[in-house]
């Protein structure tokens, strides 16, 4: 039998062995996150809150994205994350933050859209090497589901048109059967309409927010300036609208509020409510009618390609790819519509004629 020295020395060395082996392999570790430059001070506390705002600030969003991301931010990430050091967020914090969002009665849409901008800050923190790995991991999270807009027949797109004023009716058709914005609608001009090519012009947008007013700027996409041919049904009608509605002079605005000036929301929404009651279409929104354009030349066989461009969809990885459209494909896909038309509405009325 050893002696008890002896045993209580083994013991000892071993302790020793097994410390000086978890040091050790501790110190490679760090040695190699020096070597590969991912070392940080662990006295280096970043709050989330002041990273944050210097990276809202250095966005190059639209002026309606930076308001929209900028309340998301305000009301819904800094409450909780602000005074918490950056590095120390972790994914069950990320989770019962959500949870808590969607318990309080935030919109699913309204909580998806926060935890995209909290992945994005986050993103940029692990580029920046502020912090290693991105906590926001949640399946799905970033995602929304939303209830599958209706589109409308062209006998419905007719009966909405015609239960506006006369000035509006052009309004309703370019929107279903060309599938541009209202933003892009309201900023149009005289000169950005080709009646003998048939085609609408798109170069500019309007946005409306509560910091800055109303804004006329560029399409917040390459993929949204583009240039779309409208159905030939519709050039008399533009032409007479043309004649009576329209700003004079080549940078008129081709749409106007009922008493002149900038067309705006609000005041449409009014007008566009009494249609809806009228016709019995109270479900309808007005950006169903861009769906319906979609729809449409969808249905005319356009490629993936030619419906994106014509609608002006755009994306993260691909905002240039629909720039390039030849344009006899988009006629093509203009006369399908306009034989759609025509089934339903074998003669237009001349606007001028109308009250």
């Amino acid at each position: 039998m050893l002696p008890i020295c002896r045993i209580n020395h083994a013991r000892l060395q071993g302790r020793y062995e097994t410390r000086f082996s978890s040091a050790d392999r501790w110190l490679v570790r760090k040695e190699a996150e020096i070597l590969d430059g991912r070392w940080k001070n662990p006295d280096d506390k970043v709050l989330f809150g002041v990273y944050a705002d210097a990276w809202f600030g250095e966005r190059d969003y639209a002026a309606t994205t930076r308001e929209r991301n900028g309340s998301a931010l305000r009301l819904h990430i800094l409450p909780t994350f602000a005074n918490v050091v950056l590095s120390e967020i972790t994914t069950p914090q990320i989770r019962r933050w959500r949870a808590g969002l969607l318990e309080s009665g935030v919109g699913e849409a309204t909580v998806a859209k926060a935890y995209q901008i909290l992945r994005a800050i986050m993103n940029t923190a692990v580029d920046d090497e502020v912090i290693q790995r991105n906590p926001c991991r949640i399946k799905g999270a970033g995602a929304a589901k939303t209830a599958e807009r209706p589109f409308l027949d062209v006998t419905e797109v007719f009966q909405l048109a015609d239960a506006v004023p006369a000035r509006f009716r052009v309004f309703i058709l370019l929107a279903a059967f060309t599938g541009l914005r209202f933003g892009e609608l309201a900023a149009l001009q005289r000169h950005d309409v080709d009646l003998e090519r048939r085609t609408v012009a798109v170069r500019r947008a309007l946005a409306e927010t509560r910091s800055d007013g109303i804004l006329v700027k560029a399409p917040k996409s390459a993929a949204g300036v583009r240039t779309v041919a409208f159905p030939a049904s519709l050039t008399e009608s533009l032409a007479a609208h043309l004649a009576a509605y329209a700003e004079p002079g080549r940078t008129g605005l081709l749409f106007t509020g009922a008493r002149g000036g900038q067309l705006r929301r609000n005041n449409f929404r009014r007008l566009w409510l009494r249609a809806l009651e009228t016709t019995g279409l109270e479900d309808v929104h007005f950006h169903d009618l861009r769906h319906t354009g979609n729809t449409l030349a969808a249905t005319g066989s356009a490629t993936t390609r030619e419906l994106m461009q014509r609608m002006g969809h755009s994306s993260v990885r691909a905002a240039l790819i629909y720039q390039h459209l030849v344009n006899g494909r988009d006629h093509a896909i203009a006369a399908h519509v306009d034989e759609q038309i025509r089934k339903a509405r074998p003669a237009e009325p001349d606007d001028a004629s109308r009250t």
